[in-house]
């Protein structure tokens, strides 16, 4: 077999017919050195909410497996048109859904994840095609229901299916030319970051950037898939993501992020004794809630308070678990506040640097910029702030580590 390249374009690069084109001209490039192609389409531009907005109008509540084959349908038409304009060209090539190959996932529909995908058939398909047109996103269940992977879901797709056939890399072509230093919609000083670590990558999808779905780096890194992040629309190299190396290490700081999906949570006056951390964190646990920062402060006469993060679509859900929750627990008050962001600076060179919190902390109290909230990693400082000192702290930040 030859070599296998493995290309992934999201749905502003295949928004219309003139995009599609140029899909296919980066197509052409590794079809010219005889290499095997499989190309791996998101939905059109805005389709995935038009279809969501449609399930709305019927019902209320969506069955979220029906929802997973109405909003999949959306990839359906990306490949097949695609597949239409590559045949008249004289490529052969063919489309291919999920379920085909199959890229077997759990069924947990609307957020599946992949467990299995067969390689085996993926190659016997490229014996016959030199192009193979696989729609992003979706997968199927144990029992045949198509499921999807969740908002970006196509991302994973295409490294799943490079680390199932050995791909050296995967290319993420997008309306970008890369990852950047920080938001360049906030920062004009943002410039492209020509490598990054798999470990920095994660902190940043984390944080919200994006570029890539959080899911597809971990993937990437578990089966040291290298992903080229670059632009659909020109020829300049993008953004490596690949393991960590020297060089990384000796960058203190290799972007600033930021996440406005934050709401603070505050119990005032818990009851301080052993077990009471599980019974607040449980049941929000089996709800699903992702939790991000917490701290707990000392106690003071047998209690304390306890403050945690959750995204803004949890709160409420969150505070009426809280609430009651309130017998068990005894805590004095419950307070809330959804106008809150974090900022955070992130390089894998902070292991080996000293002095990066309080370089941040200093920055922002020149900027007269309050924190409400602290938490590290070996490569991540991050602070809750006021939402409205967002864009100030992320320019002042970038100014401080990158320049």
């Amino acid at each position: 077999m030859k070599n296998i390249v493995v290309q992934k374009f999201g749905g502003t690069s295949v928004r219309n017919l003139e995009c599609m084109r140029q899909v296919l001209n980066n197509v052409r490039r590794p079809l010219a050195n005889g290499d095997k192609v499989i190309v791996v389409l998101s939905a059109m531009a805005g389709e995935t909410n038009r279809l969501i907005a449609l399930a709305r109008q019927w019902s209320d509540h969506p069955d979220p497996a029906e929802m997973d084959s109405l909003v999949s349908t959306g990839e359906q038409i990306s490949v097949a048109l695609f597949s239409m304009m590559a045949k008249d060209e004289g490529i052969k090539c063919r489309s291919v859904l999920g379920f085909q190959i199959p890229i077997e996932t759990d069924n947990s529909y609307g957020k599946a994840r992949i467990e299995d995908i067969d390689s085996e058939k993926l190659l016997k398909m490229l014996e016959i095609d030199d192009v193979l047109v696989v729609a992003g996103f979706q997968g199927v269940d144990a029992i045949g229901r198509i499921t999807t992977l969740g908002r970006g879901g196509s991302d994973t797709s295409a490294v799943a299916v490079a680390a199932a056939l050995k791909a050296e890399m995967c290319e993420i072509y997008t309306d970008v030319p890369g990852v950047f230093t920080t938001d360049p919609n906030i920062c004009a000083e943002a410039r492209k970051i020509d490598r990054i670590s798999y470990d920095e990558m994660l902190e940043m999808a984390s944080m919200g950037a994006k570029v890539l779905q959080i899911r597809s780096v971990e993937f990437a890194k578990k089966y040291n898939v290298a992903v080229h992040v670059r632009s659909t629309f020109s020829d300049e190299p993008g953004t490596m993501v690949t393991q960590e190396d020297t060089v990384m290490e000796a960058v203190q700081v290799s972007g600033v992020a930021y996440d406005k999906d934050q709401a603070q949570v505050t119990l005032v006056g818990v009851i301080d004794e052993p077990g009471v951390c599980a019974s607040i964190f449980t049941p929000i646990a089996e709800n699903k809630i992702l939790v991000d920062m917490i701290v707990q402060n000392p106690s003071k006469d047998g209690r304390t308070d306890i403050t945690f993060t959750v995204t803004r679509a949890d709160l409420d859900a969150t505070l009426k678990l809280i609430e009651g929750l309130k017998g068990e627990i005894g805590y004095q008050a419950l307070l809330s506040d959804k106008n809150v962001s974090k900022v955070s600076v992130i390089g894998v060179g902070m292991r080996n640097h000293s002095g990066v919190a309080a370089k941040a902390f200093r920055a922002m109290r020149d900027e007269n910029i309050n924190i409400l909230m602290i938490s590290t990693s070996e490569i991540k400082l991050s602070c809750l702030i006021e939402d409205k000192y967002t864009e100030l702290a992320v320019r002042t930040l970038h100014q401080t580590f990158v320049g």
